[in-house]
């Protein structure tokens, strides 16, 4: 079983040994951002009851207990806990003002400078301590939540890293806890990458180290081969190309690919689903049905007016991640007319992600051949239409849109002995639709992405 803990729900599947799904679950939750500095979660209803509500909902369908289960979610995020590891604060997510560097008048962020962002995690730690001295435990959302399912708060070792400069070689260093008034049994302990912590209460169902969503997206998406663009379409955008040279360059993160010899370069971006769903709730827009995951959109083509009449959106409602690492940056619509209706207004929205996507993959400076699409947003027809002609490359979605839950539950297989190398993950990607660009609109999107450059940020 693998469980996601997303912004705005919980998705869970239970999969066989071919990495078909036979059950799913999902359980909604709130995010709560009651001003643009403010993000987070009620970490008791969504870290804690969310992951034990989905974990025995799919227990329920089937026929005996699973072999593992892995949680998963964003990094980072922190709360507090009492000693039975219920949460005493709220949950805060990326992004939140509490975990920043900066106060409204400092300076702003510089593309090849966000070595502050890469510090949020042991920024959010310190706030944590400072909140409420002498808590229990101070954890991230991934060990709120296994601990929920097995009394253990552990966190793999991908996720512990999103605690910067508090790890030394790997593990918890002592002396910068300690400056925060921190101890080491006060924090997730850390296990590797697809091992063990420990086993669900009550039964033998193997719980491994909660692991970090993206990477989760990752190993199952199929997006293996150099000039693949891999994109996530959750409430944050996350955005990766794949390549065979280390290439590193302002604004962009660059790691080693699980796929032996290659590169991933690219980062996270607000123009995901968070910006994407405001539009069309102030729109008042309402999208087409979606069909069952893994039956692929039913939505009609979005090709309605004038394909060189569309405004431009700047997607920054939260700021922005990559490439501008710059929360204080506001989100504005150009080009706007008496004529224009919320389908337009939306279909800018989508082209916006597409553009974000396109200056990505420039700036990369990697040849990229298609997009793999993964995440609850890569159901949209019409989203995924937008994106291929902003980027005029084809976007080919996934089978299972659940995919942090699907790489999960691969990870879980791990943690049970089932599978011993991350490459055997390739095997569960499954292909659904393939949107190509349209070529009328590509040819004016491109002309709006010029413009979005322009009235971008460092024009």
């Amino acid at each position: 079983m693998g469980i996601d803990v997303g912004t705005t729900s919980v998705k869970a599947v239970a999969v066989d040994p071919s990495g078909a799904v036979v059950a799913r679950v999902r359980v909604p939750h709130r995010v709560i951002s009651p001003t643009p500095d403010v993000l987070e979660h009620d970490a008791l209803r969504a870290w804690r009851h969310g992951p034990r509500r989905a974990a025995a909902r799919l227990a329920e369908a089937l026929d005996g207990p699973a072999a593992g289960v892995v949680t998963t979610s964003m990094v980072p995020s922190i709360t507090a806990v009492d000693r039975r590891g219920v949460p005493r604060l709220p949950g805060l997510l990326y992004g939140d003002v509490r975990a920043r560097d900066d106060g409204p008048d400092g300076p702003r962020a510089r593309p090849e400078d966000h070595g502050g962002e890469r510090e949020e995690g042991a920024r959010m730690l310190a706030w944590a301590a400072g909140e409420l001295p002498g808590a229990s435990g101070y954890w991230p959302c991934q060990a709120v939540s296994t601990h929920a399912l097995c009394g253990v708060p552990a966190v793999d070792s991908a996720t512990s890293t999103s605690f910067g400069s508090l790890l030394r070689y790997g593990r918890w260093d002592r002396d910068a806890l300690s400056a925060l008034g921190v101890d080491r049994s006060q924090v997730a302990a850390i296990v590797n990458m697809g091992a063990p912590a420990g086993t669900v209460t009550g039964t033998s169902t193997v719980v491994g180290g909660g692991s970090i969503d993206a990477f989760c997206e990752q190993i199952v998406s199929g997006a293996v081969r150099p000039g693949d663009v891999l994109a996530i379409f959750g409430a944050t955008l996350v955005l990766w190309v794949v390549t065979e040279e280390w290439v590193e360059k302002p604004g962009l993160t660059t790691f080693p690919s699980t796929v032996p010899g290659q590169v991933m370069i690219g980062g996270p971006s607000n123009a995901g689903g968070l910006f994407v769903d405001w539009v069309r709730s102030v729109t008042g827009h309402r999208p087409a049905a979606r069909t069952a995951p893994g039956t692929g959109p039913a939505e009609p083509e979005d090709r309605a007016g004038d394909p060189y009449r569309v405004p431009v959106w700047l997607p920054y409602l939260r700021g922005e991640r990559t490439p501008f690492h710059d929360p204080r940056l506001q989100a504005s619509l150009h080009g706007l007319d008496i004529a224009h209706g919320p389908d337009t207004v939306v279909r800018a929205a989508h082209e916006a992600s597409g553009f974000v996507i396109r200056r990505i993959i420039e700036r990369s400076g990697v040849p990229a051949r298609r997009i793999v699409a993964t995440g609850g947003g890569s159901r949209s027809l019409r989203w995924m239409q937008g994106v291929a002609d902003a980027t005029g490359l084809p976007v080919e979605t996934v089978a299972v849109p659940e995919g942090a839950a699907l790489g999960a539950a691969f990870l879980a297989r791990m943690a049970a002995g089932l599978e011993t190398v991350f490459e055997a993950s390739v095997a569960w990607a499954r292909s659904g639709r393939v949107v190509e660009p349209d070529p009328v609109w590509a040819a004016a999107a491109a002309g709006r992405f010029s413009r979005f450059e322009e009235l971008g940020p460092g024009s």
